[in-house]
């Protein structure tokens, strides 16, 4: 049975999960990693303002100006034909870099939960081993983002739990190619869906809380999102001797 298989079979397999379990061990465990979460978000937020940036330049650039007559309706036009050329590559590379990010956080929220001194390595997955891996799958995220949106919104509520599952299962198996990452992300978040989402509406609420903060406290609370994701696959695949493949980087199949 190769790896693919094992982490099927685990997920076909899953017991019962509770509700009320999920959103305590959420908080039990964001109290000791708050502050892992904060960095965390300010580099996605970070490299999404840099991003978004840098595409605004180049459609301006791109965009036709008369120094004379200043900005025309042809060049505004112009301007957003740009602008919706580039939103594509411009979601790509920010999926790309959340996910990396993302899963790093939850290498780290796993040495945390098991009382291990954390390497707090954010940009683990940015090496030149696992750029090529997390590209693909930060298109194949942007791809059915972008597509489940424009189809009247409602795929999207259905999509965005396996979608959400992408990060932790590379950062739980990364020796799996991206194919095999979508699938058992799809295949987890399928099976575990209804309580998926609830966990995340009622963390995305809590987070809310952070407005309270003048904005500013949202980079604290955001990260409550992340944790149910982790805490689910926690208890549906377990870790158990999946800390060995993140050093030698082979399939070995997990005993949890």
């Amino acid at each position: 049975m190769n790896h693919l298989e094992n982490l099927l079979k685990k997920i076909n397999a899953a017991k019962q999960l509770e509700f009320g379990n999920i959103i305590n061990d959420t908080i039990e465990l964001y109290k000791k990693v708050w502050l892992k979460g904060f960095l965390l978000m300010l580099l996605v937020m970070i490299s999404a303002v840099i991003i978004t940036f840098a595409f605004r330049l180049i459609g301006l650039a791109a965009s036709p100006f008369d120094i004379n007559n200043g900005f025309s309706t042809d060049m505004l036009f112009n301007f957003m034909s740009q602008n919706a050329i580039y939103s594509l590559p411009q979601t790509i590379l920010v999926s790309t870099l959340s996910l990396a990010f993302i899963a790093a956080f939850y290498r780290i929220c796993k040495q945390v939960d098991a009382n291990e001194n954390s390497s707090d390595d954010y940009f683990y997955f940015l090496n030149k081993d696992s750029f090529k891996k997390v590209l693909m799958l930060g298109i194949i995220h942007a791809t059915i983002s972008t597509v489940s949106q424009l189809l009247l919104f409602v795929p999207y509520i259905y999509a965005y739990v396996p979608l959400a599952y992408f990060a932790i299962v590379l950062a739980e198996n990364p020796d799996l190619n991206e194919t095999d990452i979508v699938k058992a992300s799809f295949a987890i978040g399928n099976k575990k869906w209804l309580i998926t989402f609830g966990c995340l509406f009622v963390t995305g609420i809590m987070a809310m809380l952070g407005i309270l903060a003048c904005g500013i406290g949202l980079l604290f609370t955001l990260p409550l999102i992340y944790l149910p994701i982790f805490l689910i696959y926690k208890e549906v695949v377990g870790f158990g001797s999946y800390s060995e493949i993140d050093e030698i980087g082979m399939g070995d199949n997990p005993d949890a």
